[in-house]
């Protein structure tokens, strides 16, 4: 169900109406329900009931403390790609030993504290990673648990730049080069090879090119066996997209659906090969767990006709929202509170001085200045990539539970974006 909905007229998220929150926080805010972040990450952690899997919440979809709290408490771990993460994490009170470490440039520093920290896994991307990571641990006494992230070339059929499985990506290493990269690791002395990771691409709205690399991992993990690599977890990485409501959307995968073929095919192989012996399983899902859970609320300043487009100014930016500029994605826009007068095609765009800064291209609106619009499905990926350009403060962010309010970031001010320079002498 939307916890996002129009009530006596009124776009409302759960029970509060958004213009309690605009009046209460101004705008551009990000809102995000309560009730939508836990029914989402519950569809993973129920469907894995019973079972010995590990949800691993992707936060680079949305990293504010109060929603890893909020996840943490549910049992989530967490999948990272920086030591900024990883402290993000913890101070939200999320486990280290909860949490996968994945990206293709990590430092020696992010190691260290990576391997201070005690987290589960590092998911390593190259031979010169496995090395540096090698001698890290050696410095410090330590073994470093690994697993090796392959790239199974699988296409996810997705925009290119969210695309991470085919040879032509940078991230993983090749299908044809793990075996020889899994004996490299099981070779040096400070690494504990414990795992196997995939992670195809994001936004997949079906779960056939998921499946096909699961295929894959399994029997790279029976040719691993053989020759004596024995791997204790399997991690099918993230993914499962959401319904942005662009016209002839396909409807996603339900998760529940996916992960039971997913477990199905599993068990199947386990009981043909292993003699029923279970192997832990780990998801990354991020864009699905808090997609939908978030809107971002401005605020209409101009209408502005023109001989070729009609042009609806908001106080919301791309510096705030960033997909649809990076990669012209179809993100829906409400209004708060519709109006009945004859709607007119607007491009909606941004104060930015920048041709490429619109949020929503070609939408029929009844407007007037100071209206509210609502951005759906604007969870991930949204406050994650905003930006200071034009020394814009960042947004507000919120979490409405029921009727209650909660403001889990302040709005920046423009004064302090500078404090960290200084003027020549």
């Amino acid at each position: 169900m939307s916890h996002f909905s129009y009530q006596d007229g009124v776009l409302h998220a759960e029970s509060t109406p958004l213009p309690q929150i605009a009046d209460a926080f101004g705008t551009p805010t990000y809102v995000y329900s309560k009730a939508a972040l836990l029914e989402n990450f519950n569809a993973y952690a129920n469907a894995c009931k019973g079972r010995d899997a590990l949800v691993c919440y992707a936060m680079k979809a949305n990293s504010n403390l109060a929603i890893l709290d909020l996840l943490a408490r549910e049992g989530a771990g967490f999948d990272i790609v920086s030591g900024g993460e990883l402290l993000r994490v913890i101070a939200a009170g999320g486990d280290p030993g909860k949490v996968i470490f994945s990206g293709v440039g990590k430092t020696v520093g992010e190691m260290k504290l990576a391997l201070e920290k005690g987290i589960l896994c590092f998911n390593v991307e190259s031979i010169p990673e496995l090395h540096r990571l090698n001698e890290v641990a050696g410095a410090m006494g330590k073994r470093a648990p690994v697993s090796l992230r392959v790239n199974p070339n699988v296409d996810a059929k997705t925009h290119p730049y969210i695309s991470t499985g085919l040879k032509s990506n940078k991230f993983g290493i090749a299908f044809d080069d793990a075996l020889e990269a899994y004996r490299t690791a099981a070779r040096l002395p400070h690494l504990a090879v414990v795992g196997i990771d995939c992670h195809i691409g994001s936004q997949l709205l079906d779960d056939a090119p998921l499946l096909e690399a699961l295929d894959k991992l399994i029997d790279l993990i029976d040719t691993l066996a053989a020759v004596g690599i024995v791997l204790h977890h399997l991690d099918i990485g993230g993914g499962i997209g959401i319904n942005y409501g662009a016209a002839g959307d396909d409807p996603p995968v339900a998760v529940g659906e996916y992960l039971g073929r997913l477990f199905a095919r599993i068990d199947a192989w386990r009981a043909d090969k292993h003699g029923g012996q279970p192997i832990k399983v780990i998801f990354e899902p991020g864009r699905s767990i808090v997609g939908n859970a978030g809107v971002l609320l401005m605020s209409v300043e101009f209408l502005k006709p023109g001989e070729e487009k009609n042009f609806c100014v908001v106080d919301a930016a791309m510096n705030d929202m960033m997909r649809p500029t990076l990669y012209e994605a179809w993100m829906a826009v409400q209004p708060v509170v519709p109006r009945s007068g004859k709607p007119v095609t607007y491009d909606i765009v941004g104060p930015i001085c920048e041709s490429g800064d619109w949020l929503a291209r070609g939408r029929d609106l009844s407007l007037v200045p100071g209206d509210l619009l609502a951005m759906m499905t604007a969870g991930a990926y949204g406050m994650t990539m905003a930006s200071n350009y034009n020394t814009r403060a960042r947004p507000a962010e919120v979490i409405v539970d029921g009727d209650q309010v909660h403001l889990v970031r302040k709005r920046e001010n423009p004064v302090d974006l500078f404090e960290l320079e200084s003027l020549l002498k």
